[in-house]
């Protein structure tokens, strides 16, 4: 069965039309279902301007369809799996809000962190969405959420929920990786795990303090010796004081 998006069919009269080159601006003629197409006058290979990559950009026959995917829309499958974690993350823990509430701050304060320490976004977001997945399967087993539980149960879903997406085999090893010990930094690590590290402390820190307020003093103690990346510090500086 041919996409009905792509099949000529159903294509109008706007499905063959001209854009201008960016490089010389000669014509370029482009059919609905091109990538890209290249100038005859200067050889500049273009993106179609009018295509929809909406669909190409979480299908996982996206490049059998449109051909090799070119590097934008690569860059924009990652950008959208990250959202699709974390609408996958809200289906697992169901009306579990208070666990889908401390992810979603988490991710925040990653995505800042991240970004500023130059990490994969992608990478880090992921696993911001997905470090306490294991927590219903460590209660059920153990009755326990303690870390060590969290971190043994939550490798394995997490790469199932991955995999089911088609995220790619290195982001779902490294991420995989993270979710297994996300409690317990290594003695080297790297950006990503650091920034998903700090901004779970920065979020763990805040929801203790509002139960049990945490004296200045001992929350300065913390801030400086405790969060493993500059940024992290500065994003605890700005949330807890």
């Amino acid at each position: 069965m041919k996409c009905p998006g792509q099949d000529s069919r159903y294509w109008q009269s706007n499905a063959i039309f001209e854009s201008t080159c960016a490089k010389c601006g000669a014509a370029v003629e482009f059919f609905k279902d091109d990538t890209t197409r290249k100038c005859d006058r200067c050889g500049h290979r273009m993106m179609n301007p009018k295509m929809d990559f909406g669909c190409a950009s979480y299908c996982e026959y996206a490049e059998q369809c449109l051909g090799a995917l070119p590097p934008e829309l690569v860059a924009q499958k990652e950008d959208l799996l990250k959202d699709r974690v974390a609408v996958e993350m809200k289906r697992y823990f169901k009306s579990d809000f208070k666990r889908i509430g401390h992810a979603m701050r988490v991710a925040r304060h990653a995505e800042t962190i991240g970004r500023a320490e130059g990490g994969n976004l992608a990478v880090i977001l992921c696993a911001a969405y997905l470090h306490d997945i294991g927590i219903h399967e460590a209660e059920r087993k153990y009755r326990s959420t303690a870390a060590e539980y969290q971190e043994q149960e939550g490798p394995a879903i997490a790469e199932s929920i991955l995999t089911k997406l088609g995220a790619k085999d290195a982001l779902v090893s490294e991420v995989v990786d993270i979710v297994g010990h996300h409690h317990h930094p290594r003695d080297r690590e790297t950006i990503n795990f650091k920034a998903l590290y700090d901004a779970d402390l920065i979020v763990n820190l805040e929801e203790r303090h509002k139960e049990s307020p945490i004296s200045a003093e001992r929350l300065a103690g913390i801030i400086e010796k405790s969060f493993l990346t500059e940024n992290g510090r500065l994003e605890a500086g700005k949330v807890l004081t």
